[in-house]
């Protein structure tokens, strides 16, 4: 295997641990049962990963930039090994959130740093096919992920889901010194930035978290957002200022960038239906069972892989921010169709849109951060990867909190079976719909999505 080949498995292999993460999801009635906890107690379990690493995440990248993306990364997967394995040994349940937050450093090490080692590894001309085939990765992990968490629960217990990930973490840092090493940069880390930006982030994951929690006051969420947008304001203020900030404002002003970045939130806040809805709508209004509910959710996978390892030849044609442009469409289109089931609906025409909306998040996913990538110094490299898997992170988080409210609004006033059908329709159906309303907007600034190649 070519070097760079090899280099692209190993970051692959690496940076496969979040998306294996979706395994966890499998283990929680198990999990719930070990520890005997209450059911509200175990939202604990993703809070405490998905706060740390997403208030990391774009701190990380910075790191990764001055210090090494691939010193960076091979720290990130020690930790994870640690974190995986202490997580799978805990005796207690505090003990357990404490393993699952530094799981969530881990994380937010080598996860950061990973598309940034994915494109030091060609020529700036391979920019694109290194981001789809890293993207491809990440698709084919999440894939495996329940599979595989499910078939390891049947024959040892939900440690499993930790446990497999310690070999993988291990062996990509085995193998990880194929990787480029540049010498450390001699900017200045700005560690007081770094400091505001993860706090303004914790504020902003936790108020999204707590707003659809019905045990938190609703004040709470609104306080936390509140400081979230103080300590935004705060860390501005301290970036105009830095002679090396971590990443520059002023780039938010130009909506050529900011457009696309607020665009792949929405997309994945969106998108994110597929796993909080469709679950329960493959099981409880079209009969599937477990297994197979988890087979046809597996084709937007599948689909996020196909288009994933084609983009690169698309936006070689058509450009990159077409190419971007045109995977929100095609989301778009499969999530309205998504929102016309029913009862009697033929499982084919669930399948289809769900390969469908997999092709055109692969291609957004891909193409976005090509976006991303272009704009920003070859040097930020890793601010502009974690910028972008920050992005989607956040899409995820809000998507929770606007779709359980969506299927609310959509089922109030009836009962049973056809409550959940009706909160369904109703969610897919706006979600698709402000989506568009959403890109239609954006078109107001042309040179967003049509901008000269």
């Amino acid at each position: 295997m070519a070097r760079p080949a090899l280099g692209l498995v190993i970051v692959g292999l690496g940076a496969s641990l979040a998306p294996l993460d979706i395994a966890v999801n499998v283990a929680l009635p198990a999990i719930t049962g070990h520890f005997r906890l209450a059911l509200g107690d175990v939202q604990w379990l993703v809070i405490c990963y998905v706060l740390v690493y997403g208030s990391l995440m774009l701190v990380c990248g910075k790191l990764g930039d001055l210090f090494g993306h691939r010193l960076i990364f091979q720290i990130g997967l020690g930790i994870s090994a640690v974190g995986c394995a202490a997580c799978a040994a805990a005796p207690d349940w505090p003990l357990f959130l404490w393993a699952r937050a530094g799981q969530g450093v881990g994380t937010a090490l080598a996860l950061s740093c990973a598309p940034a080692l994915a494109t030091s590894l060609y020529p700036e001309s391979g920019r694109t096919r290194a981001l789809g085939g890293f993207a491809a990765a990440q698709a084919i992990a999440a894939a495996a992920g329940p599979l595989l968490g499910g078939a390891l629960i049947v024959l040892w217990d939900w440690s499993a889901v930790y446990w497999m990930r310690v070999p993988v973490a291990l062996l990509a840092l085995a193998f990880s010194g194929v990787l480029p090493s540049p010498k450390p940069d001699e900017r200045p880390f700005d560690a007081l930035g770094a400091l505001l930006l993860s706090f303004c982030m914790s504020a902003l994951l936790l108020a999204l978290v707590f707003s659809q929690r019905a045990a938190v006051p609703g004040w709470m969420a609104a306080v936390l957002a509140a400081v979230a947008l103080v300590g935004v304001a705060a860390f501005i203020h301290r970036e105009n200022r830095f002679p090396e900030p971590i990443i520059r404002p002023a780039l938010f002003a130009d909506a050529a960038f900011s457009i696309p970045n607020v665009l792949n939130v929405l997309a994945n806040t969106a998108g994110f239906a597929i796993l909080l809805l469709t679950p329960y709508y493959l099981v409880n209004t079209l009969g599937l069972s477990p297994f197979g509910s988890g087979l046809v959710l597996t084709l937007t996978f599948v689909g996020g892989i196909a288009s994933a390892s084609l983009a690169a030849v698309i936006v070689r044609r058509i450009g990159q921010r077409p190419a971007a442009f045109a995977g929100i469409v095609v989301e778009i289109l499969a999530l309205l169709a998504l929102g016309r089931g029913g009862v009697d609906t033929p499982l084919l025409l669930v399948a289809l849109p769900l390969l469908i909306l997999g092709l055109g998040q692969g291609l957004l996913t891909v193409a976005y951060t090509d976006i991303v990538t272009a704009t920003l110094a070859r040097r930020d490299r890793g601010v502009a990867g974690s910028l972008a898997l920050l992005t989607r992170t956040l899409g995820i988080v809000s998507g929770a909190t606007v779709l359980t409210a969506l299927h609310a609004a959509g089922a109030a006033g009836q009962a049973g079976p056809e409550a959940f059908l009706a909160g369904y329709r109703f969610a897919f159906t706006t979600a698709a719909l402000g989506l568009a309303g959403a890109l239609a907007i954006s078109c107001l600034w042309p040179r967003a999505w049509f901008a000269a190649r």
